[in-house]
């Protein structure tokens, strides 16, 4: 599904070179529900958007569903983001101005879907965060908690074949969380692939399997180490 091999994410200026990921080496299966753990500045989040075809790498080879990404255009990538890949953002990432159906819709209008196949679309994806009730209702109106389950659900909207989650319970209390959690391991069990950006160490024990990032390189805990002691040049 999702494969890494000795990738390496630079970041340059003129006297400076940043390596955000360094030999960086993954391999997350269709079907699996991964949590990827480490400290403030290991290279998660850059891992993340790089999966995610948000962000271009420097170095080395990552195949998403059978495809070499690197040989993909902007106008490819923008289409196989929208088409096979849902996010979930710490910061909710709605649009204030919108209301809850609006926000969910949003992705799928990319699409050229019709209209009816929209509607039928967001209103199963709410049904099955438990809003659809609040179809109508905007951001500020909704809790942290159920701002979190709108974007579960237009990431859901698109039947996307990874879940890529950064931080999502990271705004919310311990019992929003839990329900958060709750939500993604259902999601999974019925088969999607979620690789998940923690803090929590709890979150990322319900994973079935935890990659720990430490200087843009990968200690996978459940797998024999493959991490390279190098210094991390700032």
């Amino acid at each position: 599904m999702l494969t890494m091999n000795h990738l390496a994410k630079v970041y340059r200026t003129e006297v400076v070179e940043t390596y955000a990921l360094r030999d960086f080496n993954i391999d997350v299966k269709e079907g699996e529900f991964v949590a990827v753990t480490g400290p403030s500045g290991s290279g998660k989040t850059t891992f993340l958007t790089i999966a995610g075809l948000l962000e271009t790498f420097t170095g080395g080879e990552y195949h998403l569903d059978g495809m070499e990404v690197s040989k993909l255009d902007d106008n490819a990538r923008s289409r196989i983001r929208n088409e096979k890949i849902g996010f979930i953002f710490q910061a909710f990432n709605l649009i204030p101005d919108l209301n809850v159906f609006d926000n969910v819709e949003v992705p799928l209008r990319y699409r050229g879907m019709k209209a009816a196949e929209r509607k039928q679309r967001i209103m199963d994806a709410l049904e099955r965060v438990g809003l659809a009730s609040r179809a109508k209702h905007y951001p500020a109106e909704l809790s942290g908690g159920q701002q979190q389950r709108v974007a579960i659900a237009r990431a859901l909207a698109g039947s996307p074949r990874l879940l890529l989650a950064d931080e999502p319970t990271g705004n919310l209390d311990t019992q929003m969380a839990r329900g958060v959690m709750e939500l993604l391991e259902e999601i999974h069990r019925e088969g999607a692939t979620i690789v998940m950006v923690t803090h929590d160490p709890e979150l990322a024990a319900r994973a079935q399997r935890n990659v720990h990032v430490i200087d843009g390189q990968v200690v996978d805990l459940t797998e024999e180490p493959r991490f390279h002691s190098q210094t991390s040049h700032a």
